[in-house]
């Protein structure tokens, strides 16, 4: 299996390559050009998607190191070092998951450049995948910083009427995190001498020096989740981006800050995690409460997704920085569910945009009268984004709570109260657009999903109910790293 990673990785290049060529030798017929890039586009991710359940199912779930490494000089000491774990690889399986749906979903939405629209979403699929396959310092801050671009490509060209406000904000906010964290990264290839991930998990930094180097890659995740007060960004990002734009955004990239924690800060820097996790525990409240409130009082569906997202997070650092298995495992589940449900979320306000082109709550109303089928998914999700048993959104919550209350009373009881706060957001908004009568004329002639959109969401279904019910088919494969993780924890810390 020597080399699959970076396959895997670069696979969606080839499709890149292979899109570029229509550009050079398809100029007389864009309309032509325009669907086989999207079949390339379609076709490669799925040969991604096939590459990524390979590495899943020849993962070996009792090894606690990294697998299919490989290990390359590239220049200057810095080497091409790949790998995934157990708290990495399903991220990866989740990225190649998405991708195709969203390309799927863009079939009929997006009708102008699509050939660079195909473009930007391939290179993103195989920046993001280096992001969690990156086992050199450097390596995984290229591909971290990288996947901006095309993010902000697509928001600012493809986006809504202040797509160019939102894509620079989106933009501005994360890489301003990121510069205190290349610092960071800089100081300690200087001290410990190596850029290998692996050696630097290892490597003791005195007390004071974990301080400033947790400050510095905090600010980077913070942004990246988004933590509050640092979420402004993402309302933005989600209104203005198109819908698949919102469900990598919302269901990919959002991970990599949790991730980042994970990775970096928990193992890297033991002492500064556990001496701020205070810090982290009231941040972590504030956004669950404070953005379940303010999503209850939004008026655009995306709007209230989003800042739904941002609530949902709170849960991941709280289970993150409880420092014990049951807050990891929990963490880990909720950002694979989270990934599942509110991506199709999205693609739920996505199906009803595409037929009335609006957004707001207002002028929606008894849509069940005239789609059924959408009616009954988007209760399906609208039930997992509030945790209900069954669902995948379940499992990650009550996880999290669990580890926050071994670690923290206080935290994890206030923190309980998102849960009835996100029933009170998310089924007001339900009840508003699906319950009631036809108010809006536009509605009584809206047309129920067709067949691709019943595809779209049919994988999204099965992955919420069998994550639901099935929960250990995601602790099989993360619990050996996790347990390593918490160990390495503890034994540093004392705790």
């Amino acid at each position: 299996m020597t080399g699959i990673l970076s396959l895997t990785t670069f696979a969606p290049l080839l499709g890149v390559a292979a899109i570029l060529m229509l550009r050079v030798f398809g100029k007389g017929d864009e309309a032509r050009a325009s669907n086989a890039a999207r079949w390339i586009a379609l076709a490669t991710t799925l040969a991604t998607l096939a590459l990524s359940v390979l590495i899943v199912a020849s993962f070996d779930r009792g090894q606690t190191g990294f697998q299919f490494t490989e290990d390359s000089p590239w220049f200057s000491g810095l080497h091409y070092h790949m790998g995934v774990d157990g708290i990495s690889v399903l991220f990866v399986l989740l990225t190649a998951f998405l991708m195709p749906i969203c390309i799927v979903a863009s079939w009929k939405s997006i009708e102008t450049r699509v050939i660079e629209y195909m473009i930007a979403f391939l290179v993103l699929e195989s920046l993001v995948i280096g992001v969690f396959c990156a086992l050199d310092l450097l390596v995984f801050y290229m591909f971290f910083e990288g996947q901006l671009i095309p993010m902000f490509l697509i928001i600012g060209i493809w986006g809504g009427k202040n797509r160019v406000y939102a894509a620079f904000k989106f933009f501005l906010y994360t890489l301003l995190g990121s510069v205190l964290m290349l610092a960071a990264i800089l100081y300690m290839i200087s001290v410990a001498h190596t850029s290998d991930i692996v050696a630097l998990t290892n490597y003791h930094f005195e007390a004071g020096t974990q301080t400033w180097l947790w400050l510095a890659f905090f600010a980077s995740f913070a942004v990246k989740m988004p933590m509050w007060p640092v979420h402004t960004w993402l309302p933005d990002a989600h209104v203005e981006a198109p819908t698949a734009g919102s469900v990598i955004l919302a269901g990919i990239l959002l991970k990599m800050g949790g991730y980042g924690f994970m990775r970096f800060s928990l193992p890297m820097f033991p002492l500064a995690s556990a001496q701020f996790s205070p810090l982290i525990f009231a941040l972590s409240v504030i956004a669950i409460v404070y953005t379940s409130l303010v999503a209850f009082r939004q008026t655009d569906m995306k709007k209230l997704i989003a800042y739904s997202s941002v609530a949902h997070m709170g849960f991941v650092t709280l289970g993150i920085f409880s420092g014990n298995l049951q807050g990891e495992q929990g963490a880990l589940f909720q950002m694979l569910s989270h990934g599942v449900i509110s991506g199709a979320l999205f693609l739920c306000v996505g199906v009803v945009y595409d037929r009335i082109h609006t957004r707001e709550i207002a002028f929606y109303g008894g849509v069940v009268n005239r789609m059924p089928i959408y009616a009954a998914v988007f209760m399906l999700f609208t039930m997992g984004n509030v945790g209900l048993p069954g669902t995948s959104g379940f499992v990650g919550e009550i996880l999290t709570l669990t580890g926050t209350y071994g670690a923290s009373t206080w935290p994890a009881i206030i923190a309980s109260s998102g849960v009835i706060l996100s029933a009170v957001y998310a089924l007001s908004l339900y009840r508003r657009v699906v319950f009631g009568q036809l108010t809006n004329p536009a509605l009584a002639t809206i047309a129920d999903m067709d067949s691709r959109e019943i595809l779209i969401f049919v994988p999204l279904i099965i992955a919420t109910l069998v994550l639901g019910f099935q929960p250990g088919l995601v602790f099989q494969v993360t619990n050996a790293s996790t347990a390593h993780l918490v160990d390495a924890f503890r034994a540093a810390t004392g705790r």
